[in-house]
């Protein structure tokens, strides 16, 4: 199962790498969805379905959304690890932080 680094932001935006934006939120559009210990990225068909909206950070294409209204409170800055689960057709962020070397 391929794992990927998100950063959450002390401003609550998560940063997602092109190659992940690209292959599994090709419409840069989602949903987000707390669950008990993890959140839960939706990707969602086409602007009709509205959600939020993954903006291009940078010239790699990767990707940022504004997700701290969807934390719980008191969650800290950091990386994340995210996997994809083609069960759900979500991909699951981890909220425990991930210690800076693995990264």
């Amino acid at each position: 199962m391929e794992t990927w680094q998100l950063e959450l932001t002390a401003q609550g935006y998560l940063h997602l790498p092109a190659a992940l934006a690209q292959r599994y939120f090709p419409t840069d559009l989602l949903v987000v969805l707390p669950q008990a210990d993890e959140i839960w990225l939706v990707p969602l068909r086409g602007p009709a379905a509205g959600g939020l909206l993954l903006k291009q950070r940078n010239a790699r294409g990767d990707r940022s959304v504004l997700i701290w209204e969807a934390l719980p409170p008191a969650t800290p800055p950091g990386y994340r690890s995210a996997v994809w689960d083609a069960t759900n057709g979500v991909l699951r962020m981890s909220l425990q932080p991930v210690a800076e070397e693995t990264v």
